[in-house]
């Protein structure tokens, strides 16, 4: 990854400032960065997206659970239940003391018959949002991400009659230009604010060319949650706080965003207990 193209995300507090001013937040921006260095993740905003532990549940989901709680971890979006019911990991999640505040479910179920379940069992979870995670490979041009709006806004208010929202989990291929459109646009720009939100994979914003911090920026309150993996220098996953990646810029304007959880996540660790610690150490640690 060269220069320009770390600058083309990493939002630099002026470049934040002057985004926030074509919004009329120019103050509230410059605010920002001045009490930036006294700023923190709330202990209860740190969490782990499941999927970043999914060899290790599969052998013990209770006991890996139960580590993570240790590790100071508050929060998880479930992400595979491997053989479990949502009342069984609801159950576990009580005994450990750690709360889910998501689950994934697939595009083909919230778009079909299966989505009053799925409702359900975030419910029973705990949950605040149900996520989609991805969408259809053919549903990747203006045209599929039109109908995924369309079906999200209609989801969105099954989802607010139980008291929660619907999410998009967003790749690098969310972020590409195709007839002369980008395509995340149009999902920002085509859900109802009040009944669809986004969860931000801030990783593949970046590889896709986008800017978090911008994009908290432009769509304000539209990001509740984040998946926090960090990038190596040759572009590939890292856990956070070892890579590239200007968390503290991102995150100064994290509550312009709406941001109120940070999952971490890694899509293929060598030892998911190793990076869940260097990544809630770091994530614990981190003033910006």
């Amino acid at each position: 990854m060269n220069r320009s193209t770390r600058r083309s995300f990493l939002g630099t507090a002026v470049g934040i400032a002057a985004a926030a001013g074509t919004t009329g937040g120019t103050a509230q921006a410059a605010e920002a960065v001045a009490v930036g260095s006294r700023r923190r993740i709330p202990p209860s905003g740190i969490g782990m997206h499941l999927y970043t532990m999914r060899t290790a549940l599969a052998k013990d989901f209770r006991g890996t659970l139960t580590r993570l709680a240790e590790m100071g971890y508050a929060t998880v979006g479930v992400s595979g239940r491997h053989g479990n019911s949502a009342a069984d990991i609801r159950r576990m999640l009580d005994e450990t003391r750690l709360r889910a505040v998501l689950e994934h479910v697939a595009y083909t179920v919230v778009s079909g018959s299966g989505l009053a379940q799925a409702l359900d069992d975030v419910v029973t979870l705990g949950g605040k949002w149900i996520v989609v995670p991805s969408l259809p490979g053919p549903m990747h041009s203006p045209a599929g991400f039109r109908e995924a709006a369309r079906q999200f806004n209609r989801v969105g208010l099954a989802a607010r009659e139980k008291g929660l929202k619907v999410l998009f989990h967003n790749h690098g291929s969310d972020h590409v230009v195709s007839g002369g459109e980008n395509l995340y646009d149009i999902l920002l720009t085509e859900t109802d604010p009040e009944l669809v939100g986004f969860e931000l994979d801030v990783y593949w914003a970046a590889r896709g060319g986008a800017d978090p911090a911008r994009l908290f920026v432009e769509h304000p309150r539209r990001f509740p949650v984040l998946h926090v993996k960090d990038m190596a220098p040759d572009g590939d996953i890292a856990d956070v706080g070892s890579g590239v990646l200007d968390f503290p810029a991102m995150f100064d304007v994290a509550r312009r965003g709406g941001v109120k959880q940070w999952l971490v996540e890694h899509d293929a660790p060598a030892d998911p207990f190793a990076t869940a610690s260097n990544s809630y150490g770091y994530l614990s640690r981190l003033r910006y």
